[in-house]
């Protein structure tokens, strides 16, 4: 470790940062932390922070003072966060020269912090090394451009492009219609590829002014930091073009949600070889039992994946999201598809998280239930031939409520995540929703006030 630090030195002097952001993901995926000079940074090697900050909900509320001490030191002490110099992004849209660190959460002991979510996704991968493979994701992203707008009451609108005018109706895999934001996109590509970001290809989706990037396949770690960097990067380039880029699941009314489709796939750590596949090229016995992991756990793990009062609305009939944990062969109306690939590329791509979700815990979650599945042997549903949007035998949790009471109540998770995450991540998100329950609604307002 001290050589990769001296590396983390070499590079900073190097490229004469004069000021470095220290970074941690609390549970819904806000990077958090301190801005220090370089100089500061190279001495500690670190920073302290309240562990406090872990159990911070979206409002910037905390859990109820029962929950909260029973996870926390009730002195709410520091927790240690030490910097991994294989997660180091420049700040390109910084006016001086910056840097951005990723940090690791640690007590005093030196023993990872269990409600971290981004130890909580090396715990699954070191399951999987424990057992000779290694997990490869490739991510996509879908979110939308909108107009700026201070009034968080008033619906979002369409930007406007270049020509001067908003966009109307469908322009699914439009290049005019994405070349209408060219500027910003532009920046957006140059503060990618100067922080090593490994995007691959841009799409206008769906949605009036969505849009959804692609990043290669790669290992689960590093593509879920890849994640927290690009989506800061995508908000400052919309920024700077004075127009807004959201990645909430459902932002507007009568629009498709915007999701983050998981592909994933697991190696054999010593040969390289695609275990998901048999050597005359057919599905492995370990494939389909991760299919079947994936079908069983995901509405068991749902809030992870759908973490917000919003991310149910992307799950409402005619939304273009998948329902269900059904799986089929090139089939896009079920929530696990196998895209049509060769032997060495066979995987699943889990299409049920949101963009809203927590990369860390989102990739954690899907390969956890893939993993349990491959362990535990369990078979997964006959296969979707046609049309599986309207399929019910594998239908999820349809509101937050539910999806937290059945993750609560899974008593297999806790043999393979910490109780106290389970607890924490729970209590997190019911705060939030008790917050969502005292403001009153348009809708309420429009409808109700002088009908009932």
């Amino acid at each position: 470790m001290s050589s990769k630090l001296d590396q983390l030195t070499g590079w900073l002097k190097e490229r004469k940062i004069t000021e470095v952001e220290c970074l941690i993901s609390d549970l819904t995926g806000i990077a958090r932390g301190k801005i220090s000079p370089t100089n500061k940074f190279l001495d500690e090697k670190g920073m302290r922070l309240p562990e406090s900050v872990l159990l911070q909900t979206v409002t910037g509320d905390y859990v109820e003072d029962d929950i909260y001490y029973e996870l926390l030191d009730p002195a709410d002490i520091d927790m240690f966060c030490r910097p991994d110099p294989d997660a180091v992004f420049l700040v390109p849209w910084a006016i001086e020269p910056t840097a951005q660190v990723i940090h690791d959460t640690y007590d005093k002991m030196g023993n990872p912090i269990e409600i971290s979510p981004r130890n909580i996704l090396k715990r699954v991968l070191k399951m999987y090394a424990d057992k000779g493979w290694q997990p490869i994701v490739a991510p996509e992203m879908e979110f939308y451009l909108t107009k700026r707008c201070e009034d968080p009451d008033l619906p979002f609108q369409p930007p406007i492009g270049r020509s001067g005018r908003q966009e109307t109706g469908r322009q699914s895999f439009s290049i005019d219609a994405a070349n209408e934001f060219d500027p910003l996109f532009e920046d957006m590509y140059d503060w990618c590829e100067a922080q090593g970001l490994d995007l691959d290809t841009l799409i206008h989706e769906e949605g009036t002014a969505q849009m959804e990037i692609n990043f290669r396949h790669g290992e689960a770690l590093h593509l879920a930091d890849q994640i927290l960097v690009f989506k800061r990067t995508m908000r400052e380039a919309a920024l700077k073009h004075n127009v807004a880029a959201t990645f909430m699941a459902k932002p507007m009314t009568g629009e498709p949600g915007s999701a983050m489709h998981l592909h994933q796939s697991v190696v054999d750590l010593e040969t390289g070889r695609n275990i998901f596949s048999n050597s005359d090229g057919t599905m492995s016995q370990l494939f389909l039992h991760h299919v079947g992991g994936l079908q069983k756990y995901i509405p068991e793990l749902l809030p992870l994946f759908a973490p917000n009062v919003n991310s149910f609305r992307r799950f409402l009939p005619d939304t273009s999201a998948p329902v269900n944990v059904e799986w089929g062969e090139e089939n896009r109306t079920v929530g696990l598809r196998v895209p049509d690939s060769d032997p060495q590329n066979r995987r699943v791509e889990n299409r049920l998280p949101g963009a809203d979700a927590n990369p860390y815990l989102a990739i954690a979650a899907s390969l956890l239930c893939g993993y349990i599945g491959m362990v535990e042997e369990l078979p997964p549903s006959q296969p979707v031939k046609g049309r599986g949007y309207e399929r019910r035998n594998l239908r999820l949790p349809l509101t937050l409520e539910a999806a937290l009471e059945r993750m609560e109540t899974c008593r297999p998770l806790e043999k393979y995540l910490s109780p106290k995450f389970i607890t924490g991540y729970i209590a997190v998100k019911r705060a939030e929703q008790e917050n969502y329950h005292r403001v009153i609604s348009s809708w309420e307002r429009e409808f109700l006030m002088l009908s009932v």
